[in-house]
């Protein structure tokens, strides 16, 4: 085998391995807002759908929804769930997001706009990967906290 076979089989195999996690991870895919269950706060953004796809080494987070006003909404986030902020893009709320794994199924995740957290909660993945519950605090326009709770179903 020539080295040049060698490097390409190493890069297919690494590659191959990081498609291999994001597949095994509960967070990835198509999750649809259930809003029959979900109690979002008045003012508060409302995600409909949220698409987790890998990205190289990365994760790429696609939202789509509405806003507080009910404005249509389209933000985007590449990064890691290592705890770090990596940028968001499309969100006038937010330009920072950071995720941390707390579990296999579980992230916390914080969002900031110039260096200050404007929200932060938890996503939780239901043990048979089916569903997700997020729970979000953010501070609105008025400075006033707005709790909600989210639940999603997985496409």
């Amino acid at each position: 085998m020539t080295a040049k076979q060698l490097s390409v089989a190493v890069l297919g195999c690494a590659l191959a391995g990081v498609v291999a996690l994001a597949a095994d991870d509960p967070t990835m895919g198509t999750w649809k807002l259930n809003e029959a269950k979900s109690k979002i706060g008045a003012g508060a953004p409302k995600n409909t759908t949220v698409v987790y796809t890998a990205a190289g080494d990365s994760v790429k987070c696609t939202v789509d929804g509405v806003d507080g006003t009910g404005k249509p909404t389209h933000h985007e986030w590449t990064g890691k769930f290592d705890g770090k902020d990596y940028p968001v893009t499309g969100d006038p709320n937010e330009d920072m997001r950071s995720y941390t794994r707390v579990d296999e199924r579980t992230l916390s995740v914080t969002q900031k706009k110039g260096g200050k957290v404007v929200s932060s909660g938890k996503i939780a993945v239901a043990p048979d990967g089916k569903s997700r519950t997020v729970t979000n605090t953010l501070t609105g326009a008025d400075g006033k906290k707005i709790n909600s709770t989210a639940f999603y179903d997985k496409q």
